[in-house]
C-alpha cells in the first residue's frame, strides 16, 4: 500500500492535483480493506458487531466492548496503524506501555476517514474496490492530460501541425502511381536487352538527347565497344541501336523526373509545415531511397560493361544480386509511399467523424485483430520475398528451363546433383555449395520461386478462410478489411496464372511484363489491407479523445476495473 501511494507521487504530470486526488483514492481504498480484514479478525468479540453505518461499513467496537482476543490483535492493530501513517512505526512491546499480554479494551469508535471522500458524485463510494478503481482512473485520466499537453506543447514549440494536409497524401499516392510505372518500363528495358545501350552515367548532362548526327555516332561507337556488342548484338545498325537507346534513355530521364517531383515538395511541405514531423521524417527518408535507387541502377548496369564478360562461355548480363537490390529498393519506395498517403488520409476521415472512429479503435484493440495483424504482416513479407526471387529469375533468364508445370523434368525438382552442382562452388572445401546453388545455379533459383509463389498463394487462401469461417474473425474484423482480403485472393490468383503461362509460353515479353505489374499489384494489396487494420498515431488518438469520445475509446490501457467503478457510481 505504501508502494501504491509512492508510485502515484512520482508520476510527474502536468495535472499534479488530479493524481494526487486519484492517489489518495487509491490509498483510501487500500486503507479500507485493512479495517475491513482488522473488523473479521475481530469477530469473536464478547459483543457483537455493532450494525453498519451510513457508508455500509460496520461500525468499529465501542469501549463498552471488552475484546478477549490473544496479543496479536492489539499488535496487529498498532500495524495497521503504522500502514495507515507510513512515518511510523509499530513499537516493540518493550518501549510501548499499551501492549500487554492481557485482554485489552477493543480501540474507541473514530470518525469515518472515507465520509468526505466523494469522486464526481455528491454520494459516498461504497466499496473499497470502487475507492481504488477510481482512484486509478484519476490517475489514468491526469496521464492523458500530460500527453496531450506534452502533444500540444511539441507542436505550438515546433510549429508544426498534428494532422499532415490531404494535399500531401494525394501527391504521395500520385508519386507512387508514377514508380509503379517505372518500374513496369524499366522490366520493358530488361526485357528488350535495352539496359546496356548507355555505358555512362551522367546524372545532369546525360538528360539530353543526342540530337545530331555526330553525337549518335559517338554514342554508337562507346555501345560497342561494350561485351554485349561483341558478343550478341554485332550486326546491330544505328537506327537499330536508337531504339534501344531510346528504352534506356526514357528510363532513366523518368527516374530524374521522379527524384525532383519528389524532392522539391518535399521541401516545400516541410517548410511550410503542411505535414508533422513524423510525417516530415518519412518523407526525407523516401527522398535518400530514391537517390540511392539512382545510384544502385548504375552500379547493375556498371555490372554488365565488365571486361571479363568478353571470356568465351560467359553471357553479356547484368548481376542478378544488383538487378534483385534495384529491384527490391523500388518495391521499397513504392510501398512507402502508398502506405504513408493511405495512413494520412485514415486520420483525416478519423477525426471527421469521431464517434465512428472510437468504433474502430475499439476493434482494432481486440485482440484477434491483433493476431490478423501480425498475419498480414507475415503475408506481406513473403510476397515481398517472392518477387526478389522473381528478379533472381529475370536476372539469370532462369524461366527459359523446364517450361512446364507443375513438373519440372520427370518429377516435381531436377534431380539433387542438378540443384546443388559443385561448379558454382568458388572454395576448395565448398562451403558455399548451397547457398551459392540457391542463388547463382537456374535450377535451384526456379524451384525455390515455385516453392514461394505456391506458399503465397496457399497463405492468401488460408486468410480468406480464416476471416470467413472463424466466427471471432468474422464478427470482429472491420468490413474494409474484409474487402481487402477478398481482392487479395483475386489478385495472387491472378498473378499465379500469370506466371504459370509466362512459363509455359517461355517468357513472351508482354506476359513478362504483366508477371512483374501483378507481383507489384499484389504486395498493393498487402499495403493497403495492412493500412485498413492498423493502429493509428497517438497524437490521432488524443485529439478523438479531445472531440469527445469516451475515454475507454480512446485509451486502451485503462482498467476494467475502472469501467466497473464507473459504471456502479451511475448507480448511486
Amino acid at each position: 500500500m505504501q508502494g501504491l501511494w509512492v508510485r502515484a507521487l512520482r508520476r510527474r504530470t502536468t495535472g499534479d492535483a488530479s493524481v494526487i486526488h486519484g492517489a489518495f483514492l487509491s490509498y483510501m481504498g487500500a486503507f479500507q480493506s485493512h479495517l475491513e480484514h482488522l473488523g473479521q479478525d475481530r469477530s469473536h468479540c464478547s459483543s457483537p458487531t455493532p450494525a453498519p453505518d451510513g457508508l455500509g461499513l460496520p461500525r468499529l467496537p465501542t469501549a463498552a466492548h471488552r475484546c478477549t482476543a490473544p496479543l496479536e490483535t492489539p499488535v496487529r492493530r498498532q500495524t495497521v496503524h503504522s500502514l495507515a501513517h507510513p512515518s511510523r512505526r509499530p513499537l516493540s512491546p518493550s518501549l510501548s506501555p499499551s501492549l500487554s499480554l492481557s485482554p485489552s479494551p477493543c480501540p474507541a469508535p473514530r470518525p469515518s476517514a472515507l465520509q468526505s471522500v466523494r469522486w464526481k458524485s455528491t454520494q459516498p463510494l461504497r466499496s473499497s474496490a470502487t475507492i481504488e478503481a477510481a482512484g486509478r482512473a484519476a490517475i489514468v485520466d491526469a496521464a492523458a492530460a500530460k500527453s496531450e499537453t506534452h502533444d500540444d506543447a511539441a507542436a505550438k514549440s515546433s510549429s508544426f501541425p498534428k494532422t499532415t494536409s490531404k494535399s500531401v497524401a494525394y501527391w504521395l499516392l500520385g508519386s507512387a502511381a508514377s514508380v509503379f510505372g517505372i518500374v513496369i518500363f524499366g522490366g520493358l528495358t530488361r526485357l528488350t536487352e535495352s539496359g546496356l545501350s548507355i555505358t555512362e552515367w551522367k546524372p545532369v548532362t546525360g538528360s539530353l538527347w543526342p540530337g545530331s548526327p555526330e553525337a549518335w555516332q559517338d554514342e554508337y561507337t562507346k555501345y560497342k565497344s561494350s561485351p554485349e556488342f561483341a558478343m550478341l548484338n554485332s550486326s546491330m545498325t544505328l537506327s537499330e541501336f536508337k531504339q534501344i537507346y531510346f528504352m534506356e534513355w526514357a528510363h532513366r530521364l523518368w527516374g530524374r523526373v521522379i527524384g525532383v517531383s519528389f524532392l522539391l515538395p518535399t521541401v516545400y511541405f516541410i517548410a511550410r509545415k503542411r505535414v508533422t514531423p513524423s510525417t516530415a521524417a518519412k518523407l526525407v527518408g523516401i527522398c535518400g531511397m530514391i537517390g540511392f535507387q539512382g545510384v544502385i541502377g548504375w552500379w547493375m548496369v556498371k555490372s554488365g560493361l565488365k571486361d571479363d564478360l568478353f571470356e568465351p562461355g560467359s553471357h553479356p548480363r547484368v548481376s542478378q544480386y544488383r538487378l534483385t537490390a534495384h529491384l527490391g529498393t523500388a518495391f521499397l519506395v513504392y510501398c512507402s509511399m502508398v502506405l504513408t498517403g493511405l495512413n494520412i488520409l485514415k486520420e483525416h476521415r478519423m477525426l471527421a467523424n469521431p464517434a465512428a472512429a472510437a468504433e474502430s479503435i475499439k476493434a482494432l484493440q481486440s485482440p484477434v485483430l491483433k493476431i490478423f495483424r501480425r498475419s498480414v504482416v507475415g503475408l506481406t513479407l513473403l510476397v515481398f520475398t517472392t518477387a526478389m526471387s522473381g528478379a533472381l529469375v529475370a536476372g539469370l533468364d532462369a524461366g527459359l528451363i523446364y517450361n512446364e508445370f507443375p513438373w519440372m523434368g520427370l518429377g516435381l525438382a531436377p534431380p539433387k546433383k542438378e540443384l546443388f552442382d559443385p561448379w558454382y562452388s568458388h572454395v576448395p572445401d565448398q562451403s558455399d555449395l548451397y547457398w551459392r546453388n540457391a542463388l547463382e545455379n537456374p535450377s535451384l533459383v526456379q524451384l525455390d520461386h515455385r516453392i514461394l509463389a505456391t506458399t503465397t498463394f496457399t497463405a492468401i487462401m488460408a486468410l480468406f478462410a480464416y476471416t470467413r469461417f472463424a466466427k471471432r474473425v468474422r464478427t470482429t474484423i472491420p468490413t474494409d478489411a474484409k474487402k481487402g482480403v477478398f481482392g487479395m485472393v483475386h489478385l495472387v490468383s491472378l498473378q499465379v496464372t500469370l506466371g504459370i503461362s509466362t512459363l509455359i509460353y517461355m517468357v513472351p515479353t508482354w506476359l513478362a511484363s504483366a508477371h512483374q505489374a501483378g507481383a507489384l499489384a499484389l504486395l498493393t494489396g498487402a499495403v493497403v489491407l495492412y493500412s485498413r487494420i492498423s493502429m493509428p498515431r497517438r497524437a490521432v488518438l488524443n485529439q478523438v479523445m479531445k472531440q469527445g469520445v469516451p475515454r475507454a475509446h480512446a485509451v486502451p490501457h485503462i482498467n476494467a476495473r475502472v469501467e466497473a467503478a464507473k459504471a456502479a457510481q451511475k448507480h448511486m
